[in-house]
């Protein structure tokens, strides 16, 4: 018998992780410390945790129960943020929901989640009042006061009102299994509705301190909220910037000037976002020669950054870190870490080493490139291409009412991406494509995010996308589209195809350009079945 094994868990040596601990630790560490800077209130630790368990109240005392989910549909604010702590502390599940989506987007989640309170920002009172129209049981409307005013007749309350409902010296509940759920978030897919991916307590602890420990965070840090709140629950940095006593910096939209201004004030040290927002601020802050006056660190979700990026990352003061994920592994999964002699390394060689996914985080367990076919490791070579497959703590519960995507999803025991891969000698994950992206053309695979790469480099591209077209000889070869940078010169589609041809094997060239703005998701992905819609049945 294993004489390790004699031994019961009690109140005093075990307890369900949970990132609701991390604001009640730093409220305790630091009372007074600034937690969240906003456009209307400041906040210190001691007053973020009072209010947070004030409405952990209220929405008991509106019969919220564990399990039930309350969404809120608000840009970065300190009521978004409150709400990743209050709603839990309730025991319900939070569901924060893109601003960008229309009504009927709106209308199914609210119905397929079965939210109980909604809350939502008056700026989108229209789009609100349009999705509980046709709802047999619309949620309690919750109204925040924003620049558009009062709700107009709409909400049953407004959320301070709503607050006072409650008492903070009044006991918040920690779930009974760090397997609870936490949140709920939509995938924002490019067809069908989009399915509900359940996050659970343990994951989003874990996430909270990984994130905090591959971004070096301290209480000292900054965070400027210019990647949003309501995707993957701010990839858990809502919850890993509270676990190091770090200040939140609240924006409400994306705007260069305005994010080059918070900088400077709050003195931001970190920072997360899309590459459209990373290009946005190195086009604007170029164009008036405005730098840094100290390094700031940008972790970069979505494209690889080209070496063009990168330099211009680095005069302004931006040090980018990539990131890979997805929304059912609570945001990031993997990331270059960057290792120390690469710096001294020619920046076009840099770049390629920090344009791969690279290395797990803490919280998985593994992240492994398999064979499609057989479900076997690929040797680690950098040329065998298998699918992204991850498991461990930081992946989802699975999809809400949605068993059979979920039983797909988890197939022989891992996560399965549909993201196409190599790994590395050194085990450094590098994506080629996403597996219906692939262009197959005369038998030879092209992967459409080589092409993409090369494109960027061009100086007059700001944004691209390739993805097959029809070929009579070749069954499908690529095509590009393309979106200039503002102060592009006149440029034609032969002299884009000129340049990729100069930077890779003239079969993987597109063989035609569109040039224009890209359709994009509500969370910022190209949707490439809109482009590829656009091109039916046309063929080169």
């Amino acid at each position: 018998m294993n004489k390790y094994k004699k031994f019961d868990r009690t109140r005093a040596n075990f307890s369900a992780l949970t990132p609701l601990t991390l604001l009640q630790r730093s409220a305790t560490v630091y009372p007074d410390k600034q937690a969240v800077i906003d456009v209307d209130l400041v906040l210190s630790y001691g007053e973020l945790y009072r209010r947070c368990c004030q409405m952990s109240d209220a929405l008991r005392r509106r019969d919220v129960n564990p399990g039930d989910t309350v969404a809120i549909l608000s840009p970065n604010s300190h009521e978004m943020l409150e709400s990743h702590y209050s709603v839990p502390m309730a025991g319900a599940v939070i569901n924060t929901i893109n601003i960008r989506l229309d009504a009927a987007t709106l209308a199914f989640i609210l119905e397929h989640g079965e939210a109980r309170i909604l809350f939502y920002d008056t700026d989108w009172e229209n789009v609100v009042r349009a999705a509980v129209s046709g709802l047999d049981v619309p949620p309690l409307l919750i109204s925040i006061e924003s620049k558009a005013g009062k709700s107009d007749g709409l909400a049953q309350q407004d959320y301070e009102s709503f607050l006072l409902e409650g008492s903070a010296e009044t006991c918040w509940q920690r779930p009974n299994d760090e397997w609870d759920a936490i949140a709920l978030n939509y995938t924002s897919g490019t067809t069908g509705n989009p399915k509900g991916v359940v996050y659970h307590h343990r994951g989003a602890f874990l996430a909270a301190m990984t994130n905090a420990m591959v971004f070096q965070m301290t209480p000292e840090t900054v965070f400027l909220w210019t990647l949003p709140m309501f995707h993957c629950n701010g990839w858990a940095y809502t919850w890993a910037i509270t676990a190091v006593g770090g200040t939140h910096v609240c924006l409400r939209s994306v705007d260069s000037m305005n994010i080059y201004r918070h900088i400077e004030t709050y003195g931001v040290t970190h920072m997360c976002g899309a590459p459209v927002v990373m290009n946005m601020l190195l086009q604007e802050l170029g164009r008036e020669e405005l730098k840094l006056s100290r390094s700031t660190q940008f972790a970069l979700g979505g494209a690889a950054p080209p070496s063009s990026v990168i330099r211009k990352a680095e005069e302004i003061g931006f040090q980018i870190t990539h990131l890979y994920g997805l929304t059912e592994t609570f945001g990031p999964s993997a990331l270059c870490m960057p290792q120390p002699d690469w710096q001294a390394l020619p920046l076009e060689q840099r770049a390629l080493k920090m344009s791969r996914q690279g290395v797990s985080t803490h919280g998985l367990d593994e992240i492994a490139v398999l064979d499609m076919v057989s479900g076997e490791y690929v040797p680690a070579d950098g040329k065998a291409m298998g699918e992204i497959c991850i498991r461990g703590n930081t992946v989802m519960k699975g999809y809400l009412k949605n068993p059979e995507a979920t039983a797909d999803a988890f197939s022989h025991g891992w996560f399965h991406t549909g993201d196409l891969a190599v790994m590395h000698p050194d085990h450094y994950v590098e994506i080629r494509d996403r597996a219906k992206d692939v262009i197959i053309s005369g038998g030879e695979n092209i992967s459409s995010l080589e092409v993409e790469e090369v494109l960027y480099r061009h100086p007059q591209v700001s944004e691209a996308a390739v993805v097959a077209i029809a070929d009579e000889k070749w069954g499908e070869v690529p095509c590009a589209f393309v979106s200039l940078t503002d102060n592009s010169e006149e440029i034609t589609s032969a002299d884009i195809i000129a340049f990729c041809r100069e930077h890779m094997p003239h079969f993987k060239a597109p063989r035609k350009v569109v040039f224009g703005e890209l359709p994009k998701t509500a969370t910022g992905k190209v949707r490439k079945n809109i482009l590829r819609d656009s091109l039916f049945p046309y063929q080169v």
